[in-house]
């Protein structure tokens, strides 16, 4: 029985990645959209595919067997603790701001904001939350259940990339020249400056109060403490 939910989980994972790397930002999406006759048929179909896949990953998960790999030393929880702090001010940046998908035909002012330091804050937010809790919590199942979002999170950036440089090459021109993948890529190479006044007091502010929020009530909440 345990095989048979190991097999169901990586099944699960399997789904959510081939969905959303395999088919989001590829060609692939471009037939379908085509096929379907239109990007609202398409979106609609991917979202009801989306909360499939997601429930079946989850529920998966909390079905699969207990495999420790690695014992999870109390330093590192804190030290992971500490790392998730910019992956919330990334994902409040990301939800405060016009994604590089969201601009196309809007390039006055562009590059601006959090997307000077990286044009892809939110699948950075995911894929530190993810990585966090891959080393944080040791067991196989764990391993597989969020390996599934930072396999999506770091192949999802240039699947995205690929994705505007078909749709707008002239703002894929100038995202790539002035904006990089890596947080402050760009601006370690000379190609961008930082402008903390376009990113706001909100996403540092309300970052820090959820993660701190998090951090008090993640046993309240996920039946575990975030760190011991």
């Amino acid at each position: 029985m345990d095989i048979l939910h190991m097999i169901f989980l990586l099944a699960a994972a399997a789904l959510w990645v081939g969905l959303h790397v395999g088919v989001a930002g590829t060609r692939l999406r471009d037939s379908a959209v085509a096929r379907l006759g239109g990007e609202g048929r398409f979106t609609l179909l991917f979202s009801v595919g989306s909360v499939v896949s997601i429930t079946l990953l989850v529920l998966a998960w909390q079905n699969a067997p207990f495999i420790l790999l690695w014992q999870v030393p109390g330093w590192l929880r804190w030290l992971i603790a500490i790392a998730m702090l910019p992956a919330f001010i990334l994902f409040v940046a990301s939800v405060t701001a016009p994604n590089p998908t969201a601009v196309a035909g809007k390039m006055e002012g562009m590059p601006r904001g959090i997307t000077r330091i990286t044009r892809h804050p939110m699948l950075w937010s995911f894929a530190i939350w993810a990585g966090a809790h891959v080393l944080g919590n040791g067991d196989l199942a764990s391993l597989v259940f969020f390996g599934a979002f930072l396999l999506t999170a770091g192949l999802g950036m240039p699947s995205i990339d690929s994705k505007i440089a078909r749709r707008d090459p002239a703002l894929w021109e100038k995202l790539s020249k002035q904006t990089s993948i890596m947080p402050f890529g760009a601006i370690f190479s000379g190609r961008m400056t930082v402008d903390f006044d376009e990113i706001g007091w909100v996403p540092p502010v309300v970052g820090t109060a959820a993660w701190l929020a998090l951090l008090i009530f993640h046993r309240l909440i996920f039946g575990v403490p975030a760190v011991i």
